[in-house]
C-alpha cells in the first residue's frame, strides 16, 4: 500500500509541475517575440510528450497490476524464495536456479500469459528490470489478446 501511495504523491508533483510549466508555455506563446514562441511551442511539445510517458508507466502498472490479482485468485503468483544480503541483494545462485525454472516454464508453454508474468518476475529478482518489462509487457498483450 506504501507503494501506491507513493506513486499516487508523484504523480501528481509531476502533474503539478507539467501544469506550471504549461502556464509558462502559454505566456511564451502570448509574447510577440518569435523566440518566446517557439520557446513556448517547445515546452508544449515536452510536456505532451511526458504526458504520454507519464499515462503509459500508470497504464502499465495497473495492467499488471490486475494480472496479480488474477494470478493471485489462481493462487499462483510465483513465491520469492529467494534469500536477500542485508543490503537487498539477492543470492545470485538462487535467483539464477528461480530464473531456469521459470524459463523452462515458459519455453513449455510459451502462449500462457501466467508463464510470461512469472518470468518476468524471475528477470526482475535478477536484477535485469528492462527484460522484466519486456517480458511483463508480453504477458500483458498476451492476456488481453484472450
Amino acid at each position: 500500500m506504501r507503494n501506491k501511495i507513493w506513486t499516487w504523491v508523484m504523480i501528481v508533483l509531476v502533474a503539478i509541475i507539467m501544469t506550471g510549466a504549461v502556464t509558462s508555455a502559454i505566456r511564451f506563446l502570448r509574447v510577440d517575440d518569435v523566440v518566446a514562441r517557439l520557446l513556448g511551442a517547445g515546452t508544449l511539445v515536452i510536456v505532451a510528450v511526458g504526458v504520454w510517458f507519464l499515462w503509459h508507466a500508470i497504464m502499465f502498472g495497473v495492467r499488471t497490476e490486475k494480472l496479480g490479482r488474477i494470478l493471485d485468485a489462481e493462487d499462483a503468483l510465483p513465491e520469492d524464495t529467494v534469500e536477500r544480503s542485508p543490503a537487498g541483494r539477492p543470492n545470485r545462485a538462487q535467483a539464477d536456479e528461480q530464473f531456469d525454472r521459470f524459463k523452462a516454464e515458459a519455453e513449455a508453454a510459451p502462449s500462457d500469459w501466467r508463464v510470461w508474468y512469472r518470468l518476468a518476475y524471475a528477470y526482475d529478482i535478477a536484477g535485469d528490470r528492462s527484460r522484466a518489462r519486456q517480458t511483463m509487457k508480453r504477458a500483458i498483450n498476451m492476456q488481453r489478446q484472450r
